[in-house]
């Protein structure tokens, strides 16, 4: 109990230690926190009456993050395999760093899911046991049970792993490493049930498609490694974790293919969509071509076509990927594209046209977006001061007292 106890007070002490850029990053994101709060009890107070929703399209900017979000946190098994499967040692050395952010993300997405609720006060009827949990008839509940599953996961893995680097011992591989397989499935798990989620509904014929798991599983697996990079990039350049050039290179193989794959699903859905005509072709006709001059979601997603590949032919091309500069310039590209296509180009047009044929054109407002806003940073707070307690762990610099040299 002492060393967890200094375990712990260790790791506070750390969290107000730092340079300069340290609490100025803090502070940016606390102050975008606090206007998304700010936003956020307006909201709480007038409903959602002050966002775009309406009973025509009822889920907008808070499910696009949410559904782009769990995808974000499957992709920490990215690292995840290659480390504890293969024994790649240098991914070994960062794997924490994907799990900060699977915690991250898997905070944000249900934080997403509370703001878009109307009685957010009511959320205590998914509690098991308090509440009518309707498990497992309810696919909603297999959401409930699988996030809060792999959120579990993300944290008791990496505190026993780091728990027993700070006290100067080597973790126990029978005590981690089926927490590790379980994951590994578990991550798969999370991003497929939310596909079901989309394609269970069935008066919405734009999700009723069997490769919606496949593709969300293929967006998560190039956007979570893209952002994955961007984010080992910063702390090899600003903090004493060196992150090996093969981690890098080995997560852009990833993405690469993840987001080909992705690219050639899409393509299937629209050959389908339009050469076949079924039922849920008016939907694919107003994303990409408007529909009875409607056509607000038209820039969205041949953006993201455009962004996408872009990326990809960066990716592929290796005298292109392997310059840092045009790399980074991928994951970006990557990460937007990506967000745009599974928010903007999925949610929204289930709901257009309504099953009657009604036309409402979503458009998020103010009070969404700084909402959003507020809750991705809240998100990478979270993420940075994980990251800032596993770090010195890692390196050595954090041990419990009577085990440093």
């Amino acid at each position: 109990m002492t060393a967890l106890f200094s375990f712990f007070l260790d790791s506070l002490r750390t969290l107000f230690k730092g340079p300069p850029l340290y609490w100025a990053w803090l502070g940016f994101l606390a102050i975008w926190v606090l206007v998304g709060w700010g936003y956020y009890s307006d909201q709480f107070d007038e409903g959602l009456i002050v966002t775009g929703l309406n009973d025509q399209v009822s889920w907008g900017a808070y499910i696009a993050n949410f559904t782009y979000l769990v995808g974000i946190a499957a992709a920490a098994v990215m690292l995840v395999i290659p480390a504890y499967v293969f024994h790649q040692e240098d991914v070994h050395h960062v794997v924490l760093i994907g799990e900060g952010m699977a915690v991250a993300a898997v905070t944000m997405c249900m934080l997403f899911v509370i703001v878009d609720l109307g009685r957010p006060d009511r959320i205590w009827h998914l509690i098991p046991l308090l509440g009518r949990f309707n498990f497992p008839r309810s696919l909603l509940a297999w959401d409930v049970v699988v996030l809060n599953g792999y959120l579990l996961l993300n944290l008791a893995i990496p505190f026993y792993l780091l728990f027993t680097r700070y006290c100067g011992r080597a973790p126990n591989p029978r005590v981690y490493l089926p927490g590790v397989m379980l994951a590994i499935g578990w991550a798969i798990s999370i991003h497929t049930v939310t596909a079901f989620l989309f394609s269970s509904n069935v008066s919405r014929p734009f999700w009723n498609t069997a490769v919606l798991g496949p593709r969300f599983l293929a967006s998560a697996f190039c956007s979570g490694p893209a952002l994955i990079i961007l984010t080992l990039q910063v702390i090899d350049r600003v903090t004493d974790l060196k992150v090996a050039p093969r981690v890098i290179a080995t997560l852009a193989l990833i993405a690469t293919v993840s987001l080909q794959i992705n690219l050639f699903l899409l393509g299937v859905e629209v050959f389908t969509d339009f050469y076949n005509r079924p039922e849920h072709a008016a939907s694919a006709n107003y994303l990409f071509f408007g529909l009875h001059g409607y056509n607000a979601l038209v820039p969205w997603i041949w953006t993201a076509v455009g962004l996408n590949v872009t990326a990809v032919v960066i990716l592929t091309l290796h005298p292109l990927w392997t310059r840092k500069s045009l790399l980074s310039l991928a994951c970006v590209l990557l990460i937007v594209g990506v967000w745009i296509e599974k928010g903007m180009g999925l949610i929204i047009p289930g709901f257009v046209p309504t099953p009657v044929g009604e036309i409402f054109e979503y458009k998020p407002t103010a009070t969404e977006v700084f909402v959003s806003l507020g809750i991705w940073a809240f998100g990478a707070l979270v993420f940075t001061l994980l990251a800032k307690i596993t770090i010195p762990i890692e390196e050595g610099h954090l041990r419990l007292r009577t085990t440093r040299t």
